[in-house]
Protein backbone atom coordinates (compact mmCIF):
# COMPACT_ATOMS: atom_id res chain seq x y z
CA UNK A 1 0.00 0.00 0.00
CA UNK A 2 1.10 3.58 -1.10
CA UNK A 3 0.70 6.66 1.16
CA UNK A 4 1.66 9.93 0.30
CA UNK A 5 3.82 8.56 -2.35
CA UNK A 6 6.39 6.18 -0.10
CA UNK A 7 5.44 2.75 0.68
CA UNK A 8 5.22 1.35 3.66
CA UNK A 9 7.49 -0.24 5.59
CA UNK A 10 7.17 -3.79 7.35
CA UNK A 11 7.73 -4.56 10.78
CA UNK A 12 11.04 -6.82 11.12
CA UNK A 13 11.16 -8.67 14.62
CA UNK A 14 14.03 -11.06 15.39
CA UNK A 15 13.67 -14.87 16.37
CA UNK A 16 14.54 -15.66 19.98
CA UNK A 17 16.38 -18.80 19.66
CA UNK A 18 19.12 -17.47 16.68
CA UNK A 19 18.55 -14.05 16.60
CA UNK A 20 17.79 -13.72 13.17
CA UNK A 21 15.91 -10.95 12.02
CA UNK A 22 12.46 -11.54 9.35
CA UNK A 23 9.58 -9.98 8.12
CA UNK A 24 7.04 -10.12 11.37
CA UNK A 25 4.63 -12.21 8.94
CA UNK A 26 7.18 -15.04 8.45
CA UNK A 27 8.17 -15.27 12.07
CA UNK A 28 5.63 -17.29 14.96
CA UNK A 29 4.69 -15.12 17.80
CA UNK A 30 3.82 -16.31 21.24
CA UNK A 31 2.27 -14.04 23.29
CA UNK A 32 1.79 -14.35 27.11
CA UNK A 33 -2.35 -12.44 28.16
CA UNK A 34 -2.39 -9.81 30.59
CA UNK A 35 -3.38 -12.73 32.67
CA UNK A 36 -0.57 -15.20 32.32
CA UNK A 37 -1.68 -17.24 29.83
CA UNK A 38 0.88 -18.26 27.18
CA UNK A 39 -0.42 -19.24 23.30
CA UNK A 40 0.49 -18.93 20.01
CA UNK A 41 -0.77 -15.63 18.27
CA UNK A 42 -1.51 -16.56 14.78
CA UNK A 43 -3.05 -12.86 14.22
CA UNK A 44 -0.40 -10.79 15.29
CA UNK A 45 -2.55 -8.85 17.10
CA UNK A 46 -3.13 -10.23 20.03
CA UNK A 47 -1.91 -8.07 23.52
CA UNK A 48 0.26 -9.05 25.93
CA UNK A 49 3.86 -9.31 25.74
CA UNK A 50 5.25 -11.36 22.69
CA UNK A 51 8.14 -13.29 21.44
CA UNK A 52 8.84 -14.32 18.14
CA UNK A 53 10.43 -17.86 16.42
CA UNK A 54 11.45 -19.02 13.53
CA UNK A 55 8.98 -21.50 12.14
CA UNK A 56 11.69 -24.26 12.55
CA UNK A 57 12.04 -26.97 14.80
CA UNK A 58 15.65 -26.35 15.75
CA UNK A 59 14.71 -23.04 16.55
CA UNK A 60 11.69 -24.12 18.91
CA UNK A 61 14.24 -26.92 20.35
CA UNK A 62 16.94 -24.13 21.25
CA UNK A 63 14.44 -21.75 22.79
CA UNK A 64 13.17 -24.58 24.66
CA UNK A 65 16.43 -25.95 26.05
CA UNK A 66 17.85 -22.08 27.14
CA UNK A 67 14.89 -20.90 28.98
CA UNK A 68 14.77 -18.16 25.54
CA UNK A 69 11.05 -18.03 25.37
CA UNK A 70 10.55 -18.43 28.93
CA UNK A 71 12.66 -14.95 29.15
CA UNK A 72 11.21 -13.05 26.34
CA UNK A 73 7.79 -13.99 27.84
CA UNK A 74 8.95 -13.01 31.07
CA UNK A 75 7.23 -16.22 32.57
CA UNK A 76 9.09 -17.41 36.19
CA UNK A 77 8.46 -20.89 35.21
CA UNK A 78 8.57 -23.57 32.19
CA UNK A 79 6.24 -23.67 29.62
CA UNK A 80 3.06 -26.53 29.93
CA UNK A 81 3.31 -28.87 27.61
CA UNK A 82 -0.03 -28.40 25.74
CA UNK A 83 1.77 -25.19 24.85
CA UNK A 84 4.71 -26.56 23.54
CA UNK A 85 2.66 -29.02 21.48
CA UNK A 86 0.69 -26.52 20.25
CA UNK A 87 3.93 -24.12 19.11
CA UNK A 88 4.77 -27.11 17.29
CA UNK A 89 1.67 -27.69 15.64
CA UNK A 90 2.02 -24.34 14.47
CA UNK A 91 5.08 -24.85 13.09
CA UNK A 92 3.86 -28.48 11.22
CA UNK A 93 1.38 -26.10 9.49
CA UNK A 94 3.58 -23.23 8.52
CA UNK A 95 6.76 -25.38 6.71
CA UNK A 96 3.80 -27.96 5.51
CA UNK A 97 2.80 -24.98 3.40
CA UNK A 98 6.20 -23.21 2.58
CA UNK A 99 7.53 -25.16 -1.11
CA UNK A 100 11.00 -26.25 0.07
CA UNK A 101 10.60 -26.20 3.99
CA UNK A 102 11.04 -23.08 5.85
CA UNK A 103 13.48 -20.83 4.65
CA UNK A 104 16.22 -20.20 7.28
CA UNK A 105 20.07 -18.64 7.25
Amino acid sequence: MVTGGRARRRPIRSCVACGRTADKRDLIRVVRSPDGVVSVDATGKKSGRGAYLCPVAACLDTALKSRRLERGLSLPTPLPEQVVASLRAAMADLTAGAPGGAPHG
